[in-house]
């Protein structure tokens, strides 16, 4: 059989992310071509490879089969690449890079565009999403590396901590506080602008209520930070955010800041497969990468899937 690389692609792309529209977003194809392909693996396999569910896509048994062998395919191929890199001695071709709203805006763009500078046939690919998705496709090769909030665990990746982000309150800049830290009482007593369920800092964010025995009165839940700060400028509620992500209103007196008693942080880190080839592109976005490292910050333990 003819196993074409590019539909092979397609099809981990599908399954990974459970829907042929979300794959079409990710591989810049327009959703009839994600069919198309799909169609033209099952008519070579002369078996039925992804299943519909309501809205979402599952691999069949046979298509978890095809899908095992073409990872092995489609790394070798990957590390073939790599080595011809090597040889021609050039920093070339895609690294695709996944990570959280806030480290796209406010940490990455300078190290990026360092990175860009130096590498120019360098094609550096960014896709944001939650952590767990973001881990989800670094696992499913769909991404090279992730930067996200951790903890995150996963049998085929490989997490390596990066740096601290402190959490700090914000509120309207009329916000009299004083200039001692805020406990999760006092928060708890405004209504609340914070981050959506199910990701990674809304968890670290419950915990920390949790901990103090507060019951934060939650007004709204947003997936945006950037949406978050908006509102909680226009005086529709107190949030808590990550302490990069403000620093421009602070100093614009568009917001006002302080720090949490006890004190809040997320943790960030980077995510790879354990046996991701390290071709010269990704080695050099690793290399900068490291530059963020937090000064003494250690691997946490490994935690099974």
């Amino acid at each position: 059989m003819d196993w074409n690389p590019a539909h092979l692609r397609t099809l981990q792309a599908v399954v990974g992310l459970g829907s042929f529209s979300r794959a079409a977003e990710r591989l810049h194809l327009s959703q009839p071509a994600v069919s198309l392909h799909v169609k033209q693996l099952e008519a070579a396999a002369g078996l039925l490879l992804v299943e519909r569910v309501g809205k979402r896509a599952f691999a069949t048994a046979a298509g978890l089969l095809l899908l095992e062998h073409a990872g092995r395919a489609l790394g070798e191929l990957e590390a073939a690449a790599h080595a011809l890199e090597r040889l021609r001695g050039v920093v070339a071709g895609r690294v695709r890079l996944g990570t959280g709203a806030t480290a796209s805006i406010h940490l990455l763009p300078p190290v990026l565009g360092r990175l860009r500078s130096r590498h120019l046939a360098l094609e550096l690919v960014v896709v944001t999403g939650n952590s767990a998705e973001v881990a989800s496709a670094v696992a499913s090769n769909q991404l090279d590396v992730g930067v996200v909030t951790l903890p995150v665990s996963g049998r085929h990746l490989e997490v390596t901590p990066l740096r601290v982000d402190p959490l700090v309150a914000i509120a309207p800049p009329g916000q009299r506080w004083g200039r001692r830290p805020v406990t999760s009482a006092e928060l708890a007593a405004h209504a609340l602008i914070l981050y959506e369920r199910g990701g990674t800092i809304r968890r670290v964010i419950d915990e920390w209520f949790a901990r103090g025995g507060a019951v934060p009165r939650v007004a709204m839940e947003l997936g945006n930070a950037e949406a978050i700060k908006k509102l909680v400028g226009a005086g529709l509620g107190l949030s808590i955010a990550s302490a990069m992500s403000v620093k421009a209103e602070v100093r614009a007196r568009a917001l006002a800041a302080r720090t949490l008693e006890p004190p809040l942080a997320r943790q960030l880190g980077i995510v790879k497969r354990r046996d991701k080839p390290v071709g010269p592109a990704l080695r050099v976005l690793l290399s900068a990468l490291e530059s963020l490292r937090t000064p003494g910050t250690r691997s946490p333990p490994r935690t099974p899937d």
